[in-house]
């Protein structure tokens, strides 16, 4: 190799490695301990019945604007085909959201529920956030469903907000 390529190879290295991103600062503990607070503060409010606590951990508080989404596992999907042959997988529906969710849980007469929660990963840069975690829903101390979620949430001025959830549904029979 010449002089001549030796410096112009060292110019090329300097230059680009001034050239790389800036690096965001991966899973601050105050980033990380603010999320389980959110995780917490969902949890708490579905025991709780607080409709308005539940309503603030979302960004909007128009659902449409907030990702609530299921699929069933095939197990569901065979049991529930059984009955209705064109069900899907997976499909959209306008009205199953965080809205129509909590409404459920705090109308006049709904069995207490709960939803716990293990393996929860949490992956943040300070500004978005991804969870997920392993979940088991609970009514009237019965397992009803249970398997993976998803969110997505953004730091807002208000503090972190969850801007979507997705989420399996598996037969609680099969475990």
């Amino acid at each position: 190799m010449t002089s001549l390529t030796k410096t112009v190879l060292a110019t090329l290295i300097v230059l680009a490695s001034g050239l790389q991103p800036a690096m965001a600062k991966q899973n601050d503990p105050s980033d990380v301990a603010a999320i389980h607070k959110v995780i917490e503060q969902f949890r708490i409010s579905i025991i709780n019945k607080d409709k308005p606590a539940f309503i603030g951990l979302f960004f909007s508080d128009k659902p449409e604007e907030v990702t609530w989404q299921w699929v069933v596992d095939d197990a569901v999907l065979a049991r529930i085909r059984k009955t209705k042959p064109q069900a899907l997988k997976a499909r959209h529906v306008p009205t199953s959201n965080y809205l129509s969710f909590i409404d459920g849980e705090t109308k006049p007469g709904a069995q207490p529920a709960e939803e716990k929660f293990s393996d929860v990963k949490i992956d943040t840069d300070g500004e978005v956030a991804s969870v997920n975690f392993d979940y088991t829903f609970l009514a009237a101390g019965k397992e009803t469903n249970w398997g993976r979620e998803m969110w997505q949430l953004v730091r807002t001025d208000a503090g972190w907000k969850i801007i979507s959830i997705i989420y399996s549904v598996r037969d609680p029979i099969i475990k």
